[in-house]
């Protein structure tokens, strides 16, 4: 039985690849598994249905036989570990592929997060730049530690992972504020992740999404 994803039915990010279920999407996408996808609006999600399988009334969720999770990061852990390719073989290796999806999604994801809400939501108020300024150094100074991490390195730690997904996935958030440019070794590892059939799959099967609601 394939799994059924949970993903906005008009999503705000304009089909950009930028809501939540694009990890999983990219997940399911690069080990070859198939699955469906339930679309929600926003006041669906936080009716008691939506709610009994993701408590925070948020996306994605991921349901098969009996396992209902959610949170983007749990559920392409799910999948990296019950299908080969996003996880190394050995032990150590697979250990240090988790620590860098924890890396991705507690270390460099808050600050991304914030900077962007700001951007968004900030833009009128009369200490908006002052604020912006604190914001972009707090995500450069992540943006350097990472840069000088990876180096001349074509993934994190060896082979493409699922760390190397989470990671992309975030940083792609990125992406108007032109931040990750200033990092060029940083800007091509984005870029390498695009390139990578199975994201290009995802983001196609998300960018559909949002032009069948837009009537595109």
């Amino acid at each position: 039985m394939s799994p059924t994803i949970t993903a906005f039915k008009t999503s705000p990010d304009r089909g950009r690849g930028l809501a939540r279920d694009m990890s999983v999407r990219w997940a399911l996408e690069e080990v070859g598994r198939p699955y469906d996808v339930r679309l929600v609006t926003f006041p669906e999600m936080k009716e008691p249905a939506h709610r009994a399988i993701q408590p925070f009334g948020q996306i994605p969720t991921y349901e098969q036989d009996d396992l209902v999770l959610f949170e983007s990061g749990a559920i392409v852990l799910h999948v990296a570990e019950r299908h080969p390719g996003l996880l190394p073989d050995d032990a150590n290796g697979r250990a240090r592929a988790i620590a860098w999806m924890f890396a991705a999604l507690v270390t460099m994801q808050p600050p991304i997060v914030e900077h962007g809400m700001a951007t968004l939501f900030e833009r009128e108020k009369p200490w908006f730049e002052e604020r912006l300024s604190g914001l972009e150094q707090q995500v450069r100074v992540r943006l350097s530690d990472l840069s000088n991490r990876l180096g001349d390195a074509e993934w994190l730690d060896g082979a493409f992972s699922a760390g190397d997904i989470a990671m992309v996935t975030v940083l792609r958030r990125l992406g108007s504020s032109g931040l990750v440019q200033d990092y060029p070794n940083l800007a091509a590892y984005v870029a390498r992740g695009e390139a990578r059939p199975a994201f290009k799959r995802a983001f196609d099967a998300q960018l559909a999404v949002f032009a069948a609601a837009s009537g595109g």
